[in-house]
Order: structure tokens, then C-alpha cells, then sequence
């Protein structure tokens, strides 16, 4: 197909070429004729370009895809977890203090709410692991991180409606 809109392409200028010169003087046609060689070597990148994408797309295979690896996976800190659990609680009480509080917004809310809690299980047992071998600073640093992840916590919690997080709760649905 790429061949023969090409060929068409070729066609339509030789022929606007060759009008031109009963048309035109014949400055105006020496200027457009390096179209038509130009047009051929555009032509021949672009095939040899769409060939080359679709030699590397044939060559793909699902085992590539699972054994590539861009970064090697590595553990979150306690820092990144803390501001994960932070802005995740902003959101739960930004979205809990908009006008429509539909029953599915929150359970949404809940859950949201009970992964950040399970996330501050995490950070607490990393602060726990890693405070005894740590020097002052990073002492300083992660009961920092811990105690905004628990502000953030309690504000969200005193937004929650109670009886939310309640089993009685889940079970009525």
C-alpha cells in the first residue's frame, strides 16, 4: 500500500512538472523539479523507519516484557511512606468535605482511610527496625515522619462520620 501512494505521489508531481513547463517559465520549473527526488528519499526514511518499528514490535515476545526490568524494585523509606500516608489522608478529607456524600464516596473513604492505616503499621515497624542502629539525626528525621503520618491520621479519623469503620457497618450492605 505505501508503494502505491507513493508511486501516486510521483505521478502527480511529474505530471504537475510537465504541465508546468507550457504553463510556467522555465526558472519557476528548475526550482520545483528537486521536489520529485526529494519526495523518493522521504519516502525511502519513512519506509525503512515503519520497517524498523515493526521488526522490533515482531520481536517482542511476553518472556521480554517480564524479565525487563527498568530500575531494580527497592523498598520504600519511611519518609516517602509518611508522605504517602499524608497526602492520601488529605484527599480522604478533601473528598469527605465536598457537598455530595454518596454511600459508595464513603466506603471508598473507608477503605482508603484502613490502607493508610495498614501503611502506619508498616511505617511504625520500619521506624522500629532501623531507630535503634540510627544516628540522632535520623532518629530526629523518622519520629518526624511518624508523627505527621499520625496527625494526618487522627484529622482524617475526626472528619470520618461515625460508625463508618464500624462491622455493623460493612454488614448492613
Amino acid at each position: 500500500m505505501f508503494k502505491w501512494y507513493v508511486t501516486l505521489i510521483l505521478a502527480v508531481e511529474t505530471v504537475a512538472l510537465i504541465a508546468l513547463l507550457f504553463v510556467a517559465p522555465n526558472p519557476v520549473v528548475w526550482l520545483l523539479a528537486p521536489g520529485v527526488p526529494l519526495t523518493v528519499i522521504l519516502a525511502l526514511v519513512l519506509h525503512s523507519r515503519k520497517d524498523r518499528v515493526s521488526r522490533w514490535a515482531w520481536r517482542l515476545s511476553p518472556e521480554r516484557i517480564m524479565h525487563h526490568r527498568s530500575q531494580p524494585a527497592r523498598a520504600d523509606s519511611p519518609e516517602e511512606i509518611s508522605n504517602s500516608i499524608v497526602e492520601r489522608t488529605a484527599e480522604i478529607r478533601r473528598a469527605l468535605g465536598e457537598d455530595s456524600r454518596s454511600e459508595v464516596r464513603l466506603e471508598m473513604c473507608a477503605l482508603g482511610y484502613r490502607a493508610c492505616v495498614n501503611d502506619m503499621i508498616t511505617l511504625t515497624h520500619l521506624v522500629n527496625e532501623e531507630a535503634p542502629s540510627a544516628s540522632i539525626f535520623r532518629r530526629l528525621k523518622l519520629r518526624r515522619a511518624r508523627k505527621r503520618a499520625i496527625e494526618a491520621l487522627s484529622a482524617t479519623r475526626q472528619t470520618l462520620p461515625p460508625g463508618l469503620l464500624r462491622a455493623e457497618h460493612q454488614e448492613r450492605q
